[in-house]
């Protein structure tokens, strides 16, 4: 006797072994594929004994692929009914067994006719289900159609209509359960490359910049970086609210990067009576017309930081708004300053306490690096003859001053263990660690960050222009040791009035070594306590944050505590902290990825294969020597730090930044000492930002 039964949602069949015995409870039987098993008779839907078993099933099966299932839904009953019941109906007269097993077999596989209601019951679909049921599967029948089609037609270069316009879509927000995303991903896993490499070599995406761009501004700015209407201020609402604030004795200057926009701080020097001598630090101070909570603070918290990236800038606060707040030249500018007293050798008097105050500075001028940096030298600065040099005077007394305040600081990285930093240009053979960037059309137009920003990018015949400024020079000096020390006095003012902040820590070793906190701690690089960022309040969201406090401990005093838009134990200025690092952090590593882009772009103009020199940093990291190239060389693992080695570049994949790098031979070690760590945080490539190595001494200020 043979059977037919379900397994698995399957028709089967099995044949019994030995004899037959009507009405047992179950059978031993040995299925078509030769597997012995025992099958209970309540679960045998049909049997039958005058045909062989594989004939039978065989003939089923091509009898079951050609049935109407419409006339078969037809020829059902509206009501539940066995499966065998619509044969006679179906087949007509003399209905054989492979029949019904083909009934049983299509009745089984067509679930949009007939739903299962147990074994060999079936009921058939309601005509509109089945009608909607029917759409969707012709819908599905001319999708994979479709779907076929494309990737026929990506396999031989083309590129479809339909997925050229949802190309951003499958980047960034892709449906996987569309056909686009499915022919796509087909496509790409046939030829053995991602989807971006494929968008790319079909023209869907006209640069990988435009893959390592997008992803970033998909994620951080997914509304485009322009700023919304409401996010302004009038100058007239400015003015009204800093219209009683005194107006400083001193005149002050600034000094800025010719590109600079945020004119954050600026210095003046006053020579007293006594002969000693006052110097201002004055920070614009955006904190007195933005509130927490309110539409401009909404704005900066959202970015919280203005994002940097070669030859452009996102920047934290409106244009519009920058332009009130920024120490332009020529204009009378409310400002928080810091006053201090030096002698006349530069050394602070520390009889007389900093002062911090708020009030309008006239900002007589503002000083571009490029005009000023390469004049003054430490001859120079000391020649009154120099009368090109303006502020040759005023800078001469922040110069003896920047060098105290640095022989101050290494003394205390001495005390902790670390190695004293020499003051002044880094040491013969050095690589250069500041770099700027332009990115040039054929015809020597540098674009703007709007270009830079717009998609698509047609970035094939731009050019890049690659600068390196060395560090250490006296302006730098001046700079970065009176921001350090403007951090460190404002820190130090915080932590001791009990005022929460946020803090810039580099402490012990590891992942975490240089982080965002809101309890003071020492920076160990810089060798300072408490270094809180307050010196960018128009850049970094960190340092707005910190002026609130400012603010409030100038005018409230000791009271400041119950005044301050964080108190105590403020869970708020927590989560803003730990969101600012992770922010700051995703920012800073874009810019990498767009420095390392345009640095391969570099490479390639000058011509493939490059031939050149790169020092090995550590674990086979090499720094190529002429731009801030980081590439990894397997053959130099364990070639000694500071080796120079003579490379040549064969082949560079822009989309996955890396090259192709041939070793020539591995010069002698350098002698002289070098950046061997990778930078913490890059430089901004537009602004004069001095940002340091990890176990350096300079931490993140700018002028």
């Amino acid at each position: 006797m043979h059977f037919i039964y379900e397994e698995g949602g399957e028709i089967k069949g099995a044949s019994t072994i030995g004899a037959f015995v009507a009405g047992a409870d179950h059978y031993a039987a040995q299925t078509q594929f030769g597997k012995r098993i025992k099958l209970k008779a309540r679960e045998v839907w049909h049997q039958w004994s005058n045909q062989d078993l594989d004939k039978a099933i065989l003939e089923a099966q091509e009898l079951a692929a050609q049935i109407d299932m419409d006339f078969l839904w037809e020829c059902a009953p509206e009501a539940e009914f066995k499966f065998d019941q619509v044969a006679k109906d179906y087949f007509g007269e003399g209905v054989q067994s492979a029949q019904i097993i083909a009934l049983a077999i299509a009745l089984q596989s067509a679930p949009i006719y007939f739903r299962r209601k147990g074994r060999g019951q079936f009921l058939r679909a309601p005509e509109d289900q089945l009608q909607a049921a029917l759409a969707s599967v012709e819908r599905k029948r001319k999708e994979a159609q479709l779907q076929k089609e494309w990737e026929e037609q990506m396999l031989e270069g083309h590129l479809p209509d339909m997925i050229a316009q949802v190309t951003q879509q499958l980047l960034w927000s892709p449906d996987k359960n569309g056909i686009a995303y499915k022919a796509l991903s087909n496509v790409s896993q046939q030829l053995g490359i991602n989807s971006a490499q494929l968008l790319l070599q079909l023209g869907a995406i006209h640069s990988p910049l435009e893959i390592h761009q997008g992803k970033f501004l998909k994620e951080f700015f997914p509304k485009g970086p322009q700023f919304s209407s409401d996010a302004f201020l009038s100058e007239a609402a400015w003015q009204k609210i800093v219209k009683d604030l005194p107006l400083a004795t001193a005149k002050a200057f600034s000094i800025d990067d010719a590109a600079t926009t945020e004119i954050d701080d600026a210095f003046s020097v006053t020579l007293l009576p006594d002969g000693k001598y006052q110097i201002g630090v004055h920070i614009a101070v955006p904190g007195l017309a933005i509130a927490p909570g309110d539409p401009l603070d909404q704005v900066a918290q959202k970015r919280m930081s203005t994002v940097y990236f070669p030859c452009g800038k996102i920047t934290m606060l409106p244009p519009s708004v920058i332009e009130i707040f920024s120490l332009n030249e020529h204009t009378a500018r409310p400002t928080i300053s810091l006053y201090v007293t030096t002698f006349a050798d530069g050394t602070i008097d520390t009889s007389i306490a900093p002062t911090t105050v708020l009030e309008k500075t006239l900002i007589a001028d503002n000083l571009r690096l490029g005009d000023i940096e390469p004049l003054v030298n430490e001859v120079s600065i000391e020649d009154p003859t120099r009368t090109d040099i303006v502020y040759r005077q005023e800078l001469a007394v922040l110069w003896l001053a920047a060098k105290q305040l640095h022989a101050q600081r290494q003394m205390v990285r001495v005390e902790h263990g670390q190695r004293e930093e020499r003051l002044g240009p880094p040491e013969p053979g050095s690589l250069p660690r500041d770099f700027h960037f332009e990115i040039q059309t054929s015809n020597k137009q540098v674009l703007t960050a709007e270009t830079l920003l717009r998609s698509p990018i047609q970035d094939q015949d731009w050019i890049p222009v690659i600068a390196s400024r060395q560090r250490g020079s006296v302006i730098d000096s001046i700079v970065a040791e009176w921001m350090i020390f403007s951090n460190q006095t404002w820190g130090s003012i915080l932590a001791e009035h009990e005022l929460p902040a946020i803090y810039r820590a580099q402490q012990g070793w590891g992942a975490q070594r240089t982080r965002m906190q809101t309890t003071p701690c020492r920076h160990e690089g810089l060798g300072v306590e408490n270094y809180a960022w307050c010196t960018s309040p128009l850049r970094r969201y960190a340092d707005l944050v910190n002026q609130w406090q400012l603010i409030a401990y100038v005018q409230k005093g000791v009271m400041a505590k119950l005044a301050a838009p964080f108190v105590p134990k403020d869970t708020k200025i927590m989560g803003l902290c730990a969101e600012f690092d992770a922010t700051y952090t995703s920012y800073n590593a874009y810019q990498q990825i767009a420095e390392k882009y345009w640095s391969l772009r570099w490479l390639e103009v000058q011509g493939l294969p490059w031939s050149g020199y790169v020092r090995v940093q550590k674990e086979g990291m090499v720094r190529v020597e002429p731009i801030p190239l980081r590439l990894f060389v397997p053959e130099l693992q364990n070639a000694p730090r500071g080796a120079r080695v003579e490379v040549e570049i064969l082949e560079i994949d822009l989309l996955l930044l890396t090259a192709s790098v041939r070793v020539i031979q591995i010069l002698e070690t350098q002698s002289t000492s070098f950046e061997t760590e990778i930078e913490e945080v890059p430089n901004p490539v537009v602004e004069l930002i001095v940002e340091p190595a990890p176990g350096e001494s300079n931490d993140s200020t700018h002028p």
